[in-house]
Formats: C-alpha cells, structure tokens, sequence
C-alpha cells in the first residue's frame, strides 16, 4: 500500500485528525506541518503498527527533518509489532547520525491512546425487508483513537449478502445516521443485540448461492463481521421474536400475513428475474390457451392458473427463503409494537416451512403482488373477450 493510500487509511481509523492529515495528500512533509505533536504522535503510531512499510517511509521522511525528532522519540515502541519497531529504530538512528539524541522522550506526554473501557461502543440494527426482499442491517463499533466504525450491510435471502458499506466517524454523525435510519417512514431500522445481526449474517452468508459474488469489501472485513458468531448457537432477530412470540399457524393468523401482502406492507419478494419471467411467460401461453366458456369459468381458470403457479414457486428452495423472509420481518414489527401483526408473520414463516407452503393464503397474495400488471391484462383481455371488444381478434369464449 503506498504511503497516500494508507494515510487515506489512517485519516479514516483516526477521526478526530482526520482534517489535518487529509490536506497533505500525502506528502509527509506538508503531514508534519500540519499536525501538532499528539496528532504527528498518534498517525506515525498507527501507521507504524498496521501499514509498516509505510509508516517506515514517513518515519525515514520525518527523520530528516529538524521537526521530526520529537515524534519519532515520543512513538512507544512496546507497543508496536515487530516489523514497526525495527522501521523505528532505523528513523531513530538517522536521526543519531545527525546528532540528535532520541534516547528519551520529550517532556510532553505521548498523546497516543487506546479508549477507554468506557469508550466501548457495539450497536446492532435491522430494518424491515423491500419490495425485493432486501434488508438493510447495521453494526456499529468504537475505534481505537477515537471515532465510531459503521457496516451497512444488504442481505438477501435469494442474492446472499449484496452490498457492504463501512463508514468512519464521530460518534456524534454515526449517532444522527442511526436516528435517520430508526425514524424512517419506510423500512425502518431497529435496535438488534450486535450477536444477533452478526448470526443473521452468518446464516444469510452461508446460504449464499455459488453463482452469487460477494462484495469485494465483505471478504476483507468477513471476519470481523462475523466474529464471536457459532454455528447454531446464536438467534438472529427474527428467531428472538419466534422464541418471545411462538409461530402457531391458525387461520386468523395466515389470513393476517396475506392481507398485509395485500396492502403492500410486505413482498412480492419475488424470485431471481429469470425464474420470475419464466413463470409468467408459462402463465401467460397457459391462459391463452385455454377456451372459456362463460367470465365466471375464465375468472376460475386464471385462479386455477395462479394456484398452479404458487405451487411451482414454493415447491423448493425458495419455499425456505419465503420462511425467512417472513420470520425476520417479524422481529421488526414486534419491536416496533404490532405484536399481532408480527405473529402473523411468523405463522407465515411456518407455513412456509411445512408439507404444503403453496396452499396458504400469503402464497397466493405474493403471486398475485409478484406478477400483478400481468394478472391485471389477462383479467382484462377475459373482460373484452366477453363483451366481444377485441378488434380483429376471435374470441376465446365457447358460446353456449
């Protein structure tokens, strides 16, 4: 990594000299004049124990320069790792070579710190699925030297994890960030204990197709993002709700789930594009081939039609992700206080996990949101066939 870049870094882990150290462009020279003491103290330190090649380049840099001696003398060397301490004691001895005695540190105390136990920052958030059946999930942690981290991931039952975010700043931004994302109007985010979005993303991951990319950015930070997560052993969100809330699958409840499809609350949560264009190209030559006799039996084949094409979709694996979907959206309708409603999702959840998913009412109500315009031409084409509206067309109705 080249000295910019990790200063670019560095700026990023250590917020509150983030505006100091930016302007230089990585010139260490103009890095140096623009830092005070404490500041020059805490970069050199950090890039010497994560970046050590390039905090070799800015300590050899610095060294020759008559402002560098105090920061170089002040940097802890204890508290690097082996290869920041060799770079050190090199910058050290250039600065010998000049006569600069750099066996003790200067009167002003070394600034460079760890926070405080105190200081220990971890937030977890989960917010309500999309149209499409992504979620937006949080995890916010304290950094050494100040400042909050925040991954923004999107998960995806179906598409595994799609996106990664990482932002670096104060905790008052990271606060006000968090505040937007709780009191949004649509797909709100709520507080999760870290250890349960941390499981939800480890289940999300290790489901994740094999012909699906994951982020380049999720790959490097995987393991932070995971960390403390064991198989089985930790509840995601929507587990907790299941666990607080129970999943009874009666009639009242699954008639609930459906009409909060209906409404537009939730789903269509369709499939990949190409599976979704394939059932309803199927649908669509189905229905077409079809001789009706009377609007009454054209409006009971395409439910027939719609029923055949629930019982296709939910018939494998996309069964389970439907389950799952419902099951995390529950956690935020518990938490946000629709109790009820957060019931019905998870006797939905269980449905879906059952013998016969494509029997329940959501399944039908997520057919019908998923392929809705389509539907919508073909109950209108049966309407103009009936009355004989369609120009230069022969009707499809058998007369009796």
């Amino acid at each position: 990594m080249s000295l910019a870049d990790a200063l670019e870094r560095a700026a990023s882990e250590l917020a509150g000299d983030a505006d100091a150290i930016r302007p230089a462009n990585g010139d260490p020279i103009q890095l140096l004049g623009s830092l005070d003491h404490g500041a020059a103290v805490r970069v050199l330190t950090w890039l010497l124990a994560n970046e050590p090649e390039a905090g070799d380049e800015l300590a050899v840099r610095w060294a020759e320069q008559e402002d560098g001696a105090a920061p170089l003398a002040a940097v802890d060397e204890s508290a690097l790792p082996k290869a920041g301490r060799k770079a050190l004691r090199r910058a050290r001895h250039r600065l010998r070579s000049r006569g600069v005695a750099v066996d003790e540190a200067p009167a002003e105390p070394v600034v460079a710190r760890l926070p405080d136990v105190g200081d220990a920052l971890e937030l977890g958030f989960v917010s309500l699925l999309d149209s499409r059946g992504g979620q937006l999930v949080y995890l916010v942690e304290s950094k050494a030297g100040g400042g909050a981290r925040l991954f923004e991931v999107v998960l995806d039952e179906v598409r595994g994890v799609v996106d990664l975010e990482i932002y670096s700043a104060g905790r008052s931004v990271i606060r006000r960030f968090l505040r937007d994302v709780t009191s949004r109007a649509r797909f709100p985010a709520q507080e999760a204990d870290p250890s349960s979005v941390r499981a939800l993303i480890a289940r999300v991951d290790a489901a994740m197709p094999a012909d699906c990319a994951r982020p380049r950015a999720f790959g490097e930070w995987r393991s932070r993002l995971l960390a403390g997560v064991k198989e089985a052993s930790v509840l995601t969100p929507g587990e907790q709700a299941r666990d607080a809330l129970g999943d009874e699958t009666n009639p009242p409840a699954l008639k609930r789930a459906a009409e909060l499809v209906e409404q537009g609350e939730f789903g269509p949560w369709p499939p990949d594009r190409g599976r979704l264009e394939t059932l309803a190209e199927k649908l669509r030559e189905q229905a077409e081939s079809r001789l009706i006799v009377s609007g009454a039996r054209r409006t009971e084949q395409l439910n027939s039609l719609v029923q055949d094409a629930a019982v296709e979709l939910f018939s494998g694996d996309f069964a389970g992700q439907t389950a799952r979907r419902f099951l995390e959206s529950a956690y935020g309708l518990w938490k946000s206080g629709r109790e009820d409603d957060a019931r019905a999702c998870l006797a939905a959840s269980s449905a879906f996990s059952g013998d016969a998913p494509a029997d329940q009412p959501a399944a039908r109500a997520l057919i019908e949101s998923a392929l809705g315009p389509l539907l919508a031409t073909l109950r209108a084409t049966s309407g103009d066939q009936q009355s004989g509206k369609q120009d230069g067309e022969s009707s499809l109705l058998v007369e009796p």
